[in-house]
């Protein structure tokens, strides 16, 4: 009987489990993390501890969307109501007070493309007196144009909105201090101006320009529009403060999906250099300053508050590298180097990140969304809107998502990179 000879040249089974199985790559060390995360554990403590890294990084994720979400809410309520009262582009004298437009430029700026309307503005600070009671307000002329361009007129909480003969409308907050509003047709607002050039000392009531006006409407909108201003005819305010054609800006409302940028310096080119041309942001400059400043720290605070939530993570991995110190010995043993268990490690702490992170965005999501449908945070009487507003937006996640990311890489890195040192049997 013949023996049959071994094949000398035949290759051993290779140990390395980057090959048993069908194993490739990143299969192996992450399919021994996720094991790691969902089985049970000898000790009790590691459960409990890895159980609040997860909770401990989701309440964080979840506080920054909220938190995120709530910030472009409150930018887009301020926006809006500045916007109400803010033009598109406005232009301005960089020296002077006024200025006068020619024919040639308003008709140059009719042709610009992109631009919708624009009105002429007189406006100058004057002294309001309803009976015995007075107090300083800014007079705002405007034209015909104004409220096509504005649609103030939709802004009128009580009367209507009405410039001609003796009319204004008046902000509540200019009205409460009065104590007038409209309907208040018997009495009169008295409006007083210092007249322009040399007036005689001597003579107060001769120094005054004054004019007679009844509250046609009351609009609403903030507290600093709602005590600041008073809107009349453009004539009657340059009759008031002693002016002819001249004007203190130009308003303008551009038409929907147009470049802002272009516009402007097409009607600078009109304009010439002696005008300030200035759009919604740049005329509220330190607001949007003050906005995105807020969100940004706000954000920062959060963030270093997610990092103290992270330590979890870093006692979790080190329970869990000085309880599987068998099982290191076992994959050193099937020809697993030091590499492949640090990656799995290093998984395990990204995967306790990832689930705490994504458990966040979705809790985050949801109130988000239960505050935009049904309101449960509501304002009390006399807020502009009755419910805390809220909008999310793709970019915020994202941004979250990765700072999220980034925080668990390094606090699992931390203790895998120390502990693995330490408990390596090889």
């Amino acid at each position: 009987m013949k023996i049959k000879k071994e094949n000398t040249n035949s290759k051993p089974i290779t140990s390395s489990p980057l090959g048993v199985g069908g194993f490739t790559g990143l299969s192996f060390p992450f399919f021994i993390a996720k094991r790691y995360l969902i089985s049970k554990k000898s000790h009790n403590a590691i459960n409990i501890i890895s159980g609040i890294s997860v909770v401990g990084v989701c309440i964080g994720t979840m506080a920054l969307i909220i938190v995120l979400s709530a910030f472009n809410g409150l930018s887009d309520l301020v926006s809006s109501l500045y916007n109400s009262f803010d033009a598109d582009i406005e232009i301005t004298a960089k020296q002077g007070k006024t200025f006068i437009t020619t024919t040639q430029q308003l008709q140059a700026l009719k042709k610009i493309n992109g631009i919708a309307y624009y009105s002429e503005i007189m406006e100058g600070n004057a002294l309001l007196k309803y009976g015995e009671k007075q107090c300083v307000a800014t007079i705002k002329g405007v034209d015909s144009n104004f409220v096509k361009m504005s649609s103030f007129d939709t802004l009128v909480s009580d009367g209507v909105f009405n410039l001609k003969n003796n009319n204004v409308v008046i902000g509540k907050g200019l009205g409460n201090i009065l104590q007038t509003g409209p309907g208040e047709v018997f009495t009169a607002i008295s409006v007083y101006a210092p007249k322009r050039g040399n007036v005689s000392t001597f003579d107060a009531e001769g120094g005054l320009n004054e004019q007679k006006v009844y509250a046609a409407g009351a609009f609403s909108i903030n507290d600093e529009f709602d005590y600041k201003y008073v809107l009349t005819d453009i004539d009657k305010a340059r009759k008031l403060f002693d002016y002819t054609n001249e004007v203190t800006a130009i308003e303008m409302s551009l038409k929907p999906n147009i470049d802002v940028e272009a516009v402007q310096k097409s009607v600078a080119m009109v304009m010439g250099s002696k005008y300030e041309i200035k759009n919604r942001q740049q005329q509220n400059a330190l607001l949007y300053k003050t906005l995105k400043s807020e969100k940004l720290w706000t954000f920062i605070i959060l963030v270093f508050i997610l990092i103290i939530a992270t330590f979890n993570v870093i006692g979790s991995l080190t329970m869990l590298i000085i309880e599987k110190k068998k099982d290191i010995g076992i994959l050193h043993n099937m020809g697993a180097d030091s590499q492949l268990i640090r990656k799995i490690f290093l998984i395990e702490g990204m995967l306790i990140t990832f689930v705490g992170a994504a458990l966040g965005i979705l809790l985050g999501t949801l109130i988000c969304w239960l505050q935009i449908k049904f309101s449960l945070v509501r304002f009390t009487e006399g807020y502009v809107v009755d419910a805390y507003p809220i909008k999310m937006q793709v970019m915020d996640f994202i941004m979250v998502l990765g700072v999220v990311l980034l925080i668990g890489f390094f606090a699992a890195w931390y203790p895998v990179r120390v502990f693995t040192k330490k408990h390596l049997v090889f």
